[in-house]
């Protein structure tokens, strides 16, 4: 392969940071994206400096407001003559206060917006580039904390707990992998998704007031894997704890609510945006 070039979503901190690092150590191109200017220069600073062979380019976004999603990714499709890689790893957790429901710029519960819509949006808007790329691949980090989506009440607007509207939104994340892969199956545009690692050190799960229990490299190399594995050049549509396959949420594999979950994505984004 070429020098590869990959986008990060989050990747001011934590595991996003992680992937960057590892990446551009092996000299590829890496797009840093976040949503504060002053961490993103700091953390593409610290890049150069460690790993002068790789590029490095940033990009600024806020992802709980679905126009700065398009406006990125427009931004990148204008700039970026390839893309190999999209990593969404940007995550809004179950926050410092649970019990206090928040909302994104367009007034969707922040977690789905922020884990499911942002990212879903995302793809939509690079799909060309991706393809124009192919092989390709997108790798959607998930979570092993997966709840029902609960179709009368998606946004939690009754009984709300921010831990409870994270894991429905990695599960919706998890349906919308399943969906894609099976959608752009022949395309050369691989979509997978993954547990990275149990309860990694990051700010999100000291934030929650849980105690981590895993390094952010053990969450790193099973997510680095899914991008660089020659090996896994055509796998897709596939959930993965850390190395191993395995069985994501039943609901994950109801075909009738992927598909109600897709149409809801879909009217809410607004026909993929752009």
């Amino acid at each position: 392969m070429n020098q590869r070039t990959t986008l990060i979503t989050g990747a001011t901190q934590g595991l996003g940071r992680g992937i960057a690092l590892d990446l551009a150590a092996r000299g590829d191109t890496v797009l840093l994206h976040g949503r504060d200017r002053t961490r993103l220069d700091a953390v593409a600073d610290e890049i150069r400096a460690t790993a002068p062979a790789a590029t490095v380019r940033t990009y600024l976004a806020d992802l709980a407001d679905l126009d700065q999603v398009h406006a990125m990714a427009a931004q990148v499709r204008a700039a970026e003559p390839r893309l190999d890689a999209l990593v969404n790893n940007a995550v809004a957790g179950g926050g410092s206060e649970p019990l206090r429901r928040e909302l994104s710029r367009q007034g969707y519960e922040l977690r789905f917006a922020v884990n499911h819509l942002a990212p879903y949006a995302l793809i939509r808007d690079l799909l060309p580039l991706l393809t124009a790329s192919a092989p390709a691949r997108v790798v959607n980090v998930a979570s092993i904390g997966q709840d029902a989506i609960d179709f009368d009440d998606v946004m939690l607007e009754h009984d709300y707990e921010g831990l409870r509207a994270y894991c429905r939104s990695k599960l919706a994340m998890i349906m919308a992998t399943f969906e894609l892969a099976a959608e752009l199956d022949g395309t050369g545009v691989t979509v997978n998704t993954l547990h990275p690692a149990h309860l990694m050190d990051t700010r999100g799960v000291r934030e929650y007031g849980l105690t981590p229990a895993t390094s952010i490299d053990e969450g790193v190399r099973p997510t680095v894997r899914l991008i660089t594995d020659p090996d896994l050049e055509s796998t897709t549509g596939r959930y993965f704890d850390q190395f191993t396959e395995a069985r994501a949420h039943e609901q994950a594999y109801d075909g009738e609510a992927r598909r109600r979950l897709m149409e809801l994505t879909h009217r809410l984004i607004g026909q993929y945006g752009g």
